[in-house]
């Protein structure tokens, strides 16, 4: 892939990003995992991408080679800020996005905030949906607790991906779990992990921040969205398909059989085509 890489400055925050393609402007956002980052995130994604779209894709606040610092008191926000920032400085009145996980929380919130910078976005088995209405999954479990107890290791992040993140555990390499590993051991990400449960007196108020379907502004989101969901989803809830899709007044749902967490990494022929489709307006 040919990358363009450059550091923006944010704010206070440095943020990574490399860039592609050609076109209308299209964020990728990725997730927020131990050992995430933007292009790892969209590997199996870019080439198709970039056929249609200029691609700018972000290490977010906390994760790669942006800086190391999150609002842990509205995780959501503060991303969402960050990508509103990013856009200014980089001259982007308005942008389609595209959010996997963590990312897809911070799409949405970023469109609940500023639909006037958002043109149609893509959000696949986002993070923030219904998150106060039941118990967290095994697979949101792992993730968050992947830097507690003795710390991280490569047999949490083998189990993590294997068994959280896709359906089809014959596809991981050892590549793709050392790479992911070896990029979780940052130092400052151990001391203060981006992603971790909310804790301390203003634990609830964080919690109900982060499940944005109980944003009231939901129903008057009028950005054409696409959800996309693995019907096998370990981490976060396939139900959340239908919470959004019923919730917005023009959000679509397409539910992605015997496919896990990763539907851009696990199923990348689907996920490139219905992004594709729907972002150039070819379908809802």
């Amino acid at each position: 892939m040919d990358l363009t890489e450059r550091t923006v400055r944010v704010g206070a925050r440095d943020l990574f990003v490399a860039s592609t393609g050609s076109g209308p402007t299209l964020v990728l956002l990725h997730g927020g995992g131990p050992g995430a980052s933007g292009v790892a995130n969209w590997t199996r994604n870019i080439p198709a991408l970039a056929e249609h779209f200029t691609l700018v894709i972000p290490d977010l606040p906390g994760y790669g080679r942006s800086t190391k610092d999150l609002d842990q008191s509205d995780p959501f926000g503060d991303l969402a800020a960050a990508v509103r920032g990013l856009l200014d400085e980089l001259d982007i009145e308005r942008a389609h996005l595209v959010g996997n996980s963590y990312g897809g929380g911070a799409a949405l919130r970023l469109a609940l905030d500023r639909p006037d910078r958002v043109d149609r976005m893509v959000l696949n088995g986002p993070g923030g949906i219904g998150t106060t209405r039941a118990l967290p999954t095994r697979g949101l479990n792992q993730l968050l607790d992947y830097y507690g107890g003795s710390g991280p290791s490569r047999e949490k992040m083998a189990t993590f991906i294997r068994e959280s993140l896709v359906a089809d555990p014959s596809q991981i390499t050892d590549e793709v779990i050392d790479g992911r590993y070896q990029s979780s051991l940052d130092p400052e990400v151990i001391a203060n992990p981006p992603l971790r449960r909310p804790s301390g007196k203003d634990a609830p108020r964080t919690l109900w921040r982060m499940d944005l379907t109980r944003d009231k502004r939901l129903t008057s989101c009028e950005v054409p969205t696409l959800v996309i969901w693995g019907s096998a989803d370990k981490v976060n809830r396939p139900s959340g398909a239908w919470h959004l899709a019923t919730r917005m007044p023009r959000g679509d749902a397409y539910l992605a059989a015997g496919v896990g967490h990763w539907v851009q990494w696990e199923a990348p022929e689907l996920f490139n085509r219905l992004a594709v489709d729907f972002l150039t307006g070819v379908a809802r």
